[in-house]
């Protein structure tokens, strides 16, 4: 068997610079940011441990490796997620948009928690099909080999998602100013029980849903409805975060707010919104081992 950890500098530069693309695909199949890191860390370890001259196409190589490895983690975390105490959703990242041009703008827009959970309704395969092919752009005969199938399963894979996800879930997002005032309005109901601005702000089946995993207090179901929301953010988590100090960040392309005590981040918080500049769904993320890379990581 072929063996070696001494890569040349072109083969090492050729896996850094494949680096940010690799993780940005990772972390959208797996939705969390600490397997994404394995799947690619991973990625790198088979490729010094690889003949790097029988490969021809490098950066195809790199995809296909580290899709097929989190297809694997996929696989064996969606078993695991079964025995998840209360509601699962993605482990939040904090990232930077270094410009307005569409593409930049829609890449983002495939990292929202929005988006990553409605990833959720997708197979392993399916997930990676629709990923490949409409957020990375790689043709259906790349998506094919990459899948190990046909371009034909490939084409009736990404069809399936899109039937699931829709590619227009992809482009819509609140204005910055709009996402704002939700914000604003969110927190002045948590700081003082004012709930005028939230409400308004808010869809009549609005949902609010927090992930705890079990390590920490956190509902265990959502709660739905415009109404019921309010009276919880009013009441309990006004007392609650009390004493908590609010930072606003950008997570998963979005405003959004760490909620600090002790400037330990106990809470992730982020939003959704439907076409109407409503927001549909409110993001808590409590889980401590979701939260521990929130001051530092970046994804593209």
């Amino acid at each position: 068997m072929y063996r070696s950890t001494e890569l040349t500098p072109s083969e090492l530069n050729a896996f850094q610079s494949m680096r940010p693309r690799l993780s940005g695909l990772a972390y959208r199949v797996l939705g969390s940011l600490s397997d994404a890191e394995d799947a690619v860390q991973d990625t790198f370890l088979k490729w010094a441990d690889t003949d790097r001259s029988t490969i021809e196409n490098p950066s195809g190589w790199l995809v296909t490796v580290c899709t097929r490895r989190c297809l694997d983690m996929r696989r064996s975390g969606d078993r695991a997620r079964m025995d998840y105490v209360g509601a699962w959703l993605p482990e939040p990242v904090q990232i930077s948009v270094d410009s307005d041009a569409e593409k930049d703008v829609e890449l983002t827009s495939s990292l929202s928690m929005a988006f990553l959970m409605m990833l959720e309704r997708l197979t392993p395969k399916e997930r990676a099909a629709f990923l490949l092919h409409d957020v990375f752009e790689l043709s259906h005969a790349a998506v094919a080999e990459t899948l190990d199938t046909s371009e034909a399963s490939s084409r009736k894979l990404v069809s399936r998602a899109r039937g699931n996800v829709g590619r227009s879930v992809v482009r819509h997002n609140a204005s910055p100013d709009r996402q704002m005032a939700f914000l604003s309005a969110f927190k002045t109901a948590v700081t003082n029980g004012q709930i005028d601005e939230l409400s308004r702000m808010l869809a009549a089946d609005a949902r609010l849903s927090a992930d705890g995993g079990g390590k920490v207090p956190a509902i265990l179901e959502a709660i739905e409805g415009a109404i019921p929301l309010c009276s919880f953010v009013s009441s309990k988590l006004r007392r609650y975060w009390a004493d908590h100090e609010w930072v606003l960040v950008n997570l998963n392309g979005m405003h959004g707010a760490l909620i600090k005590f002790e400037e330990t981040t106990t809470a992730a918080l982020s939003f959704a919104f439907d076409h109407n500049g409503k927001v549909q769904d409110i993001y808590i993320v409590r889980n401590p081992d979701k939260l521990t890379h929130l001051d530092a990581v970046h994804i593209n």
